[in-house]
């Protein structure tokens, strides 16, 4: 049996307005080489290496484990080699690349054959929500919508010389936990305010626009209520439009906030305007990355 290769880019879902809708693809990546073993081993390095190193409670294993299962097909133990540079529990969409390498792998070692479009919609149904899935898997900006099991999703590569700049705090935050502070339902004003900036932050991606960015994306209807689980997100808002820093939301369900800046230099401009915003005492790890383009890859050999 081949051996598979994979790398899968962390995302940045929202994007401000686009809740559980929008989502762009970043220049930090899961790889993973597979091969069949006589048990479950993984050999990790990068962020989190010990924590992503354990077989116990593995949501990789686990899902790739019983997605077998659920197919009757026999679950084949497997040696990894994992290189991790995805922040874990910060909202970059870790979740969602690990699912879908647990699905490409099942599909690849249990000798189920699935297209590519089987198994985003198979990590989508996982997931629960298609935004962060659709970014890893297609790369570039992505909308996406999902009706039962089908799922709808259309990438676009967003201008290269834009950059993002993610501040994370010290402590993570469970995705349930961010959820569980959301209304059960919103003002009409505010769905319509949010539906306006998802047209616009689209368009402003798919023609360049940066002067739109700040107003686009803006939002009403998880931002506001997520503000005191992420004390990061209400101290770097005000910084929109400013310095080269066309943008900024929180990156997914958080606890880190995403800059979108213009350049490469405004990029390393903005990581100073952060550190005034937030001042001393504050713990925060910035992080500079290109946008990524390009679908994820995976690929079998021997």
């Amino acid at each position: 049996m081949s051996r598979a290769r994979l790398r899968l880019p962390a995302t940045s879902a929202n994007l401000g307005p686009g809740f559980d809708t929008l989502a762009l693809a970043l220049k930090l990546y899961l790889e993973i080489e597979a091969e069949p073993a006589e048990r479950f081993t993984i050999d990790a390095s990068g962020r989190d290496a010990a924590l992503c190193a354990e077989t116990e409670n593995n949501l990789l294993l686990a899902t790739y484990s019983d997605l077998l299962a659920a197919h009757h097909q026999p679950v084949v133990p497997l040696r990894l080699g994992m290189n991790n540079g995805i922040p874990l529990g910060m909202g970059c969409g870790s979740s969602a690349a690990v699912r879908l390498a647990a699905v490409a792998l099942a599909s690849h070692f249990g000798g189920l054959a699935w297209s590519r479009d089987r198994i985003l919609a198979e990590a989508c149904r996982l997931e629960g929500h298609p935004d962060n899935a659709a970014a890893c898997w297609l790369g570039g900006f992505v909308a996406s919508g999902a009706d039962g099991d089908r799922v709808q999703a259309v990438s676009f590569a967003p201008p290269p010389e834009w950059r993002a700049v993610i501040a994370m705090p010290r402590e993570p935050l469970a995705t349930t936990a961010s959820r569980a502070v959301l209304p059960a339902a919103w003002p009409g004003r505010d769905v319509v305010a949010n539906l306006q900036r998802v047209a616009l932050l689209t368009a402003a991606f798919a023609r360049g626009e940066s002067a739109l960015l700040a107003n686009a994306m803006r939002d009403w209807l998880h931002q506001p209520y997520r503000a005191e689980a992420c004390p990061l997100l209400p101290k770097l808002l005000p910084l929109a439009g400013q310095a080269g820093i066309a943008g900024v939301a929180l990156s997914g369900a958080g606890p880190a906030v995403l800059l979108l800046a213009l350049s490469e230099q405004a990029a390393h401009g903005a990581k100073q305007f952060v550190s005034a915003a937030l001042g001393a005492n504050t713990e925060v790890e910035l992080l500079v990355c290109e946008l990524e383009s390009w679908p994820a890859l995976v690929e079998s050999f021997d």
